[in-house]
């Protein structure tokens, strides 16, 4: 069972911190974006080789989140958090003096590792704390903070590069991450008490994962938050050439309309907490996909002869139910998770980065130089999480 709610003020307090550790990805991402012609530069080497580093830092993120899952449970949340927020840290502060660009890939692998710690471990802090409903309301509160990171990053990022060199991104960074080892020491409460902790083997780790996977109650909710997810991913990847090269929206602008959906997430989500109040998070979740996969639909039928604004204000009404989706998704499907919550947020975490990594990879397969793709995987990743939602009723 959850642990008693937190007092108000220590409720706020673990919102801050948890959904700063949650920015790690989109910080040490979009910030840097822009960078990559100074790096190659740098580094006398080309742009398709410092994109490496880009991957590679996902799949870091990926990899990571199955690791910290077993030991968040075998440990306790926090010294394993700690740990992964140390490795970040001097992974960017190392980066600030590298000398080859192999160096700086390698460390940004490592940035990865660690800095996945608090995606993994903030999961499961919240299923420690907080029933289902609690859960789902708490992670929209979260967004509320987190949501700022995808719009704040590249424009701090742009700024920094205005005025100072590449290094000054990871020197940022580094204090970023100081600052969340800070914050994590002083304000994190130890969630997992020692008597509820798992020192299981190698065989233990493969049953629970296993388990896991095979429980239909979990993984359905999981997957629908993970096809959720990857409408969003879809959007990114096929925005700029919608905006920009069929609509003739400039960068800046880009810019503005991105972050204008950004808020339309944002505000969702707090429309999420309230109807929390009166509905239970199996209901908002199925209004939500509803009218997810209604307004996907009407995406598809009108998106290649709509006005740039009907077009925007389509996505806009669409994307915006991504977070009740993915917060009650993972609020339904961590409360199945048992006594493995660490490890039922690992499988969450990479489910999610596989399904949404395949969304944008088919966004650029199918490119045919319409809108059709970014809009057909938006409304084939509504769909598909309907599909996994009735599954898991079914369960």
């Amino acid at each position: 069972m959850p642990s008693p709610v937190p007092a108000v003020v220590d409720t706020l307090r673990l919102t801050l911190i948890l959904a700063a550790l949650t920015a790690f990805a989109p910080l040490s991402t979009d910030m840097y974006l822009a960078s990559f012609s100074s790096l190659a530069d740098t580094f006398a080497t080309d742009e398709g080789r410092v994109q490496l580093s880009l991957s590679v830092f996902f799949f870091g993120l990926s990899v990571g989140q199955l690791i910290y899952g077993p030991l968040i449970d075998r440990f306790g949340r926090k010294p394993p958090l700690i740990a992964g927020l140390i490795v970040f840290t001097l992974a960017s502060a190392a980066i600030v003096v590298v000398p080859t660009v192999d160096g700086f890939i390698l460390l940004r692998l490592f940035q990865a590792l660690g800095g996945c710690a608090g995606m993994v471990v903030s999961r499961a802090m919240v299923a420690d704390l907080f029933d289902e409903r609690g859960s789902a309301r708490f992670l929209s509160q979260m967004m509320l903070v987190q949501g700022l990171a995808p719009i704040v990053a590249p424009l701090l990022g742009g700024y920094i590069l205005a005025v100072a060199p590449w290094q000054a991104i990871f020197a940022v960074l580094t204090l970023f991450g100081v600052g969340c080892v800070v914050a994590a020491a002083r304000g994190l409460p130890e969630t997992l008490l020692p008597e509820r902790r798992h020192a299981a083997g190698p065989v233990g780790i493969a049953r629970a994962f296993g388990a896991l996977l095979a429980d239909r109650s979990f993984m359905a909710p999981a997957l629908a938050g993970a096809f959720a997810a990857a409408s969003l991913f879809a959007f990114i990847s096929g925005s700029p050439f919608v905006y920009m090269q069929l609509h003739g929206v400039s960068q800046q602008h880009y810019g503005w309309l991105f972050g204008f959906n950004a808020f339309g997430m944002i505000l969702a989500s707090q429309v999420n907490r309230l109807l929390l109040r009166w509905f239970s998070t199996r209901a908002v979740m199925g209004g939500a996909l509803l009218f997810n996969v209604t307004m996907a639909a009407m995406l598809v039928a009108f998106a290649a002869k709509a006005s740039l604004p009907v077009l925007v204000g389509l996505l806009w009404l669409c994307l915006a139910t991504g977070p009740l989706i993915g917060a009650n998704a993972m609020a339904i499907a961590m409360s199945r998770a048992g006594g493995h919550r660490g490890t039922a947020s690992s499988v969450m975490g990479v489910t999610q980065f596989a399904v949404a990594g395949l969304a944008s990879a088919a966004v650029g397969l199918l490119h045919n130089g319409t809108v059709y793709p970014m809009v057909g995987i938006i409304l084939a990743g509504g769909v598909f999480a309907s599909l996994a939602y009735v599954t898991g009723r079914r369960a």
